[in-house]
């Protein structure tokens, strides 16, 4: 029986495309992801077919090709800018003597990286541990039966076998310690929302600028870069603006073909989007496949359940284009687009300013009447939202008509509750 091992990496790397229709920007973006991950491409291979080859996704002519190209640029890595399966990705290194790594297993790898956070290498192996356990015949071939012979004979199992149990075993540890960061992670939204801070999540494809924009609204000093995947850990910042105190979340950036391995993994850290009552969808105006980018972000953003209602499109880098900022509204009035630049700080009052109007779009009038015992409630409702009427009443409690945002809305519910009489305006 022939046995096979998996090659070691190394940093030189051939790229391999494969599409009916060529697509120039899939090579480019391939590219930025294996300089992310540390890789120095040295040659490219593209190829067309109406379907992949089942046994090596690209024809054996071009499997030939490959190869010489491996050779002559001395690769010690072949990148697919494609999901292999499993077989595919064995029979490639046994053709080939050199790692092959698709696209989805490159993006776990810049991931693992680029993880600081205790939360975020928890999701970073989740994810690595549910893509290799259906790869593990790949690299164990060679110890997928135990030899027989005097000594070693009986009861047992195979170490593919053990490897699996192992893996199971160590995703089930994993998703326990993240259910613990999932419980803080919720008492912390349920915090925010006692205090009455709503949340402005920022959302958008990799390298948009959502980190230089997260710093320019709340003065931070995040890690931003000009890189794909520069900073993957959820950040959360108060900020104060017209409209009040808000929290500002930046969360990680998106791709096409965004390994779903990853995002199950990040769910929990996703679900400050999910939650939050404004998403800033972060746009490089400049990008020649802006709008492919954008489609991207919206599948990723349906799959999360987050409703178009919330989001506001903010275009940046227009710097690079030589555009004034401009903040865009639909028939209703509402705020639909911003053009702005978050490196020069162009359009920032724009951009308050449509969060200020989504955030307080809904406003809700009520007449209310306070026993002398709910004095903090008064002024919880001063804080909240615009006091119309506030009058004394002779038991000493107060009649008070205020104009709030509709999403407090549980405020009053709450001065019903105590016998309050509530009657929405």
């Amino acid at each position: 029986m022939q046995l096979f091992e998996r090659p070691g990496a190394g940093e030189r790397a051939v790229l391999v495309h494969l599409s009916t229709t060529f697509d120039a920007e899939d090579l480019t973006e391939l590219e930025a992801l294996a300089r992310a991950a540390g890789a120095s491409p040295v040659a490219t291979v593209t190829s067309s077919r109406h379907r992949p080859d089942p046994r090596f996704f690209i024809g054996r002519g071009k499997l030939e090709e490959l190869a010489r190209v491996v050779a002559d640029h001395r690769a010690e890595l072949v990148l697919f800018n494609h999901a292999l399966s499993p077989s595919q990705e064995r029979n490639l290194e046994q053709a080939l003597k050199v790692r092959v790594v698709d696209r989805t297993g490159l993006i776990l790898d810049i991931f693992a990286q680029r993880a600081r956070s205790y939360e975020g290498k928890l999701q970073v192996e989740l994810a690595q541990l549910r893509h290799l356990a259906t790869r593990l015949v790949r690299g164990w071939t060679h110890l997928e039966r135990q030899k027989g012979g005097i000594g070693l004979r009986g009861p047992g199992e195979t170490q593919l076998e053990t490897d699996r149990r192992l893996v199971g075993q160590r995703i089930r540890q994993i998703q326990q310690r993240l259910r613990r960061v999932e419980t803080q992670r919720a008492q912390g939204r349920n915090a925010r929302k006692k205090a009455d801070l709503p949340t402005v999540a920022l959302v958008g494809y990799t390298n948009a600028g959502k980190s230089t924009l997260f710093n320019a609204l709340t003065g931070s000093q995040v890690y931003a870069a000009d890189q794909l995947f520069a900073t993957l850990d959820s950040t959360l910042r108060r900020v104060e603006l017209d409209c009040g105190p808000v929290i500002v979340a930046d969360t990680v950036g998106f791709v096409r073909h965004l390994p779903h391995e990853l995002v199950a993994a990040f769910r929990s850290t996703l679900q400050e989007t999910c939650e939050a009552e404004v998403v800033l969808h972060v746009i490089d105006a400049g990008s020649e496949r802006r709008e492919e980018n954008v489609a991207a972000v919206y599948e990723v953003l349906g799959e999360l359940g987050v409703e178009e209602r919330r989001i506001l499109e903010v275009y940046n880098k227009i710097d690079r284009m030589g555009r004034a900022p401009r903040l865009e509204r639909d028939g209703d009035g509402r705020p639909r687009r911003v053009w702005l630049s978050a490196a020069t700080g162009e359009g920032l009052d724009l951009l308050g300013e449509a969060v200020r109007d989504m955030l307080g779009s809904q406003l809700m009038r009520a007449r209310v009447h306070l026993r002398p015992s709910e004095g903090g409630v008064r002024a919880r409702l001063f804080r909240l939202g615009r006091v119309l009427r506030d009058e004394v009443d002779p038991a000493g409690g107060w009649n008070m008509e205020v104009e709030i945002p509709a999403r407090y809305k549980g405020v009053l519910d709450g001065i019903a509750e105590f016998g309050a009489s509530l009657e929405a305006g």
